[in-house]
Formats: C-alpha cells, structure tokens, sequence
C-alpha cells in the first residue's frame, strides 16, 4: 500500500493535488484549481532562495518536483476547458 507519509518528498501542494483528485474532480473543478495561499508562499519562498543558491538538497527536489506537479496540471486545465467549452 502507498503512504503519502512516507514519501522522502512531501509538500503541502502534493497533499493538496491529492485531496483534490480523491474527492472526484468535474472539469470545471479542475480548470479552476489553485493551490492554497499557504503553497503558493512557500513555493514563493523557495524559489527566491533558490536564486541566492541557499536551497537544501531536499528543498531542491521540492522545487523539481513541483515543476512536474505544475507541468501536470497545466495539461489537465487544458484539456478541462475543452471539456467544459465543448458542453456549452
């Protein structure tokens, strides 16, 4: 069995993504999504460290991954909206 505890790299976002998805998402869900203002600090932060190169391996592998993460749900919001602009 999969624990999201376990993961060598969690992040609120990948918690939220999670949630998001077990709930059972509509396209128009989906074209809506946004991370919590909580997330979006904290990636903020991470980002702007990351330019002054005082980032930790593990906050790093954070940032990749949330890249990927991003990556993801851009495509997902895509093909949503042609979802939801088909139905209309």
């Amino acid at each position: 069995m999969y624990d999201i505890e376990d993961m060598s790299v969690f992040s609120p976002i990948y918690a939220e993504i999670i949630d998001f998805i077990a709930a059972g998402t509509t396209p128009q869900s989906v074209a809506d999504f946004l991370p919590s203002a909580e997330s979006q600090r904290k990636l903020a932060a991470l980002m702007e460290r990351e330019k002054t190169g005082s980032l930790s391996a593990e906050e790093k592998s954070e940032i990749d991954h949330f890249i990927e993460l991003e990556h993801i749900l851009r495509m997902a919001k895509a093909r949503a909206r042609q979802i939801v602009s088909r139905g209309k």
